[in-house]
């Protein structure tokens, strides 16, 4: 544990964003994995609207600085192939 002051309101802001960050995480790994359930269900519709809610949370964390925007891109760019190719 720290001792000095301003390292311990360090650790305790590092603490409250890393909690921040895991939520908005798990919801980008949620709304991918429901593009996959969608894209296995071979619906269009679903897999569209799927998509959509995917980029944008992707989006948002690149906003939120919880993404690197390479990494969206990256992730954004494989479900749009996988989207293309249904």
């Amino acid at each position: 544990m720290a001792n000095i002051k301003s390292a311990m309101k360090r650790a305790q802001i590092a603490e409250l964003r890393t909690v921040r960050n895991r939520s908005v995480k798990t919801g980008i790994k949620t709304s991918i994995k429901k593009f996959e359930l969608a894209l296995d269900s071979k619906d269009p519709e679903t897999a569209l609207a799927a998509f959509k809610v995917a980029v944008q949370k992707l989006d948002k964390g690149v906003a939120k600085g919880v993404l690197h925007k390479n990494s969206a891109a990256r992730k954004k760019s494989s479900l749009a192939r996988k989207l293309n190719a249904m």
